[in-house]
């Protein structure tokens, strides 16, 4: 719901402050009377993302300005980079973490990204108790730079919203991503780690390597210009959920199969996570086909549409579902 400063104290001091009532500091957290200092949920700070005043109240960023307003008082210049957001929460045996920009912050501010959704296990699959998590990667078209993450699951979120926020701070690219060398174990972790499957795909995706689409990109598309749907999992699968008027050619029979394709209309492959989606589409562009892999598959598409029609999800009604 948000949180309101309480800044009775500044107002009547005279100090300056935000449209959303954040005391106004600058990167020494000085006010705008130079002999105050203030700090922690009630300033307003710099987005370490964006570099826009924001306000963001989190213990670690108060504790940390604290230290540099001491220094500063005390003579040992210091100054506050900014806040990127970093939190997490538990709810039963689920948590949901985050870190630097999300989508919703990026759109408003009209700054270009790119995303990618992935849904690895936190730990070798064939090491018992594995659970799946959701992670997903905000970052620059063009550079490859990091802007944010979020993550939902539970065993190891905090692990890699952690390295995530690290790579932010650094001026990492999703390259970075890609070589980056973390402790494995199976127990721990996998051989490619979450954070290396990120680089993968975000880096294969900028690089041209597979070409991909969002989901809900291709289901707001008009009727006239939407891609043909073509899941890619097996029968049984398929017959257990799937994309409303998507057609099943599993990845294994679509070599032999190519024929039942249209060549005219653009195809968005997809499967449960994507990797079978990726091996779908560049078959599909080796035969000639104009295809793409839809970023996260089906697990994605659950994720916000699950509880919605086809039409729904289109705009053409606006009622709720029964399904």
């Amino acid at each position: 719901m948000g949180v309101r400063p309480e800044n009775n104290l500044a107002v009547d001091a005279g100090l300056e402050v935000g449209p959303r009532g954040g005391i106004r500091v600058n990167d020494n957290l000085q006010t705008s009377d130079p002999d105050i200092y203030a700090v922690g949920d009630a300033i307003e700070v710099k987005d370490f993302v964006s570099g826009d005043p924001t306000q963001v109240p989190l213990a670690g960023p108060a504790n940390r300005q604290g230290r540099i307003a001491a220094d500063n008082i005390f003579g040992n210049a210091a100054r506050y980079r900014g806040t990127q957001g970093t939190a997490i929460v538990g709810v039963f045996d689920r948590a949901a973490a985050m870190t630097g920009a999300s989508e919703k912050a990026l759109r408003r501010a009209n700054h270009p990204y790119r995303k990618v959704y992935i849904h690895p296990a936190h730990h070798a699959g064939y090491y018992p108790g594995a659970e799946q998590m959701t992670l997903k990667l905000l970052f620059d078209p063009k550079s490859g730079r990091l802007l944010g993450a979020q993550a939902v699951g539970g065993a190891g979120i905090d692990k890699r919203i952690d390295v995530l926020a690290v790579a932010i701070q650094a001026g990492m690219t999703v390259f970075d991503l890609e070589e980056m060398e973390l402790a494995y174990a199976p127990q721990f972790g996998s051989a490619k780690d979450p954070i290396n499957m990120l680089g993968f795909v975000a880096g294969g995706l900028l690089r041209g390597e597979h070409p991909q689409v969002d989901v809900e990109t291709v289901l707001s598309a008009p009727t006239a210009e939407r891609a043909f749907l073509l899941d890619v999992r097996t029968p049984e699968e398929f017959a257990s959920g799937h994309i409303p008027e998507a057609v099943n050619i599993p990845v294994d029979d679509l070599r032999s199969r190519l024929g039942e394709l249209p060549g005219d209309r653009q195809i968005a492959a997809y499967c449960q996570v994507g990797q079978r989606g990726y091996l779908a589409t560049r078959i599909l562009l080796q035969a000639g086909f104009n295809a793409v892999n839809v970023g996260g598959g089906y697990k994605t598409y659950k994720l916000f549409y699950s509880n919605t029609t086809w039409a729904e999800q289109t705009g053409q009604v606006r009622v709720a579902s029964d399904r």
